[in-house]
């Protein structure tokens, strides 16, 4: 009787939990119901931060997009490194959107999504260093890396194939950070992802990104074990923004022109950051908080136009600063262009009308149509707008310029547009470099 009454008590208590966890909803019913979705994501140059009182990061405005595809409000949490995948099986947060590359050891602990981009761990070393040219060259070295990652992973792989390198661990700390200690030579030797290390060269000129030491690897998100409807909408989700192109604007927004790496231009932007730039930041930030602009970004413009000389001039004419026309200067109200304040007055205010002329075109795109038209001329972007339509591209977005504007070169091209040749490689161009210039000083004011 005892015996019965036991197994009763036991056969009651699992239908309880049986209840429970059918009872129990899944993280995509939850988020419905609740209306808002928390990622858990990184504070950095590459994930998420804040610049200027606005949320920004390439992982950042991918879940913003996810969370407007699905209707809810956006939550961010940023836990360590090495909690991440403990925070999201605890449920404190709904999924990981990290640069996180998909293992076979994390995929034992989370679902990833379909990947994103794929990268590659190099190495990184001072640009004096020439000790270490082939992988290797890695024996008896000390490798710095954070701890927890997949770049500790892939070493203690080479280690395991006969490779006598010693690896140093660090708390947390940021592979930017490791990358810039390398600048700095307070360590010889880490590993960054390809999309960190090419970004992290127009920051610190002095290291050199050697070569691979993994094959190319999937980077995706990840949620909890299980949530199989949750990983069917982000699938989808990027299923769709790969098609529309929506990703790779958000790519080039952050990693614009980032193969291109010019050591001696960089170096003497940063060297002049220093000296040249100082004679000049108060004007520039009064003038282009009157106009609305980020002083940082009119800084960049300067110095692509000029490298911060007051007295340039171009074989063309433009002069100044801000390398005003005559014709630009007159209509500006500048009566001389090599008088530092009025040129980056009158330049400024002349961005200023251009920007406003592109009202209709969406987010960050509006900023480099306005950069091109600064460079070539309105005109001409009003005729790679023309050529844009008539090749079934979107005249509204800046990646449909890139490719025609180069166009009006070519007679096939410019004896049917309105304002005829140009060399649209050029506005191109420097759109890519002011954008470097730009990101570069946008460092500073990052949070």
């Amino acid at each position: 009787m005892h015996s019965r009454r036991k197994k009763f008590v036991v056969l009651i208590f699992c239908l309880l939990i049986l209840l429970c966890a059918c009872s129990e909803k899944n993280a995509l019913e939850r988020i419905k119901e609740t209306g808002a979705i928390t990622v858990l994501t990184r504070n950095n140059a590459h994930s998420y931060y804040i610049y200027r009182d606005t949320p920004m990061g390439f992982e950042y405005d991918l879940a913003k997009a996810f969370a407007e595809y699905m209707g809810v409000q956006l939550t961010i949490a940023t836990p360590r490194w090495d909690s991440l995948i403990k925070s999201l099986n605890s449920g404190k947060g709904d999924f990981i959107a990290a640069s996180m590359t998909i293992t076979p050891s994390r995929e034992n602990l989370v679902d990833f999504s379909v990947s994103y981009l794929d990268i590659q761990q190099h190495v990184i070393v001072h640009k004096s260093n020439y000790q270490v040219k082939k992988i290797d060259d890695l024996a008896g070295k000390t490798v710095h890396v954070r701890q927890g990652t997949s770049y500790e992973e892939r070493l203690r792989e080479l280690k395991k194939q006969g490779l006598d390198l010693n690896i140093k661990l660090h708390d947390d700390t940021p592979t930017e950070e490791l990358i810039s200690m390398v600048a700095e030579r307070e360590i010889d030797i880490t590993i960054a992802d390809s999309n960190v290390a090419l970004l992290n060269r127009r920051y610190y000129p002095d290291v050199r990104m050697l070569f691979a030491i993994s094959e190319p690897q999937p980077i995706g998100w990840a949620v909890k074990k299980g949530e199989k409807a949750l990983l069917d909408q982000i699938n989808r989700f990027f299923e769709k923004m790969k098609k529309e192109r929506r990703l790779t604007r958000i790519y080039k927004k952050y990693y614009s022109a980032v193969e291109v790496f010019d050591y001696v231009d960089l170096k003497k932007y940063h060297h002049r950051l220093q000296t040249r730039l100082p004679k000049y930041e108060g004007i520039i930030k009064q003038v282009s908080k009157a106009h609305g602009f980020d002083w940082r970004f009119i800084t960049a413009v300067i110095y692509q136009e000029s490298h911060f000389d007051p007295r340039a001039r171009s074989s063309t004419g433009v002069r100044g600063l801000m390398q005003l026309t005559l014709t630009t200067a007159k209509e500006m109200g500048i009566q001389n262009r090599l008088d530092p304040a009025q040129s980056i007055s009158g330049g400024v205010k002349y961005l200023k009308k251009l920007y406003d002329r592109y009202e209709n075109i969406p987010g960050f795109d509006r900023l480099l149509f306005t950069l091109a038209s600064y460079n070539v001329g309105h005109g001409h972007v009003l005729d790679a707008r023309k050529i844009a339509r008539q090749k079934g591209l979107d005249p509204q977005r800046w990646s449909s310029l890139e490719q025609t504007l180069p166009l009006l070169r070519h007679r096939k091209y410019y004896k049917k547009t309105t304002y005829g040749y140009c060399r649209g490689t050029e506005p191109v161009r420097f759109v890519h470099r002011v954008l470097t210039y730009y990101d570069i000083l946008k460092r500073e004011g990052i949070s």
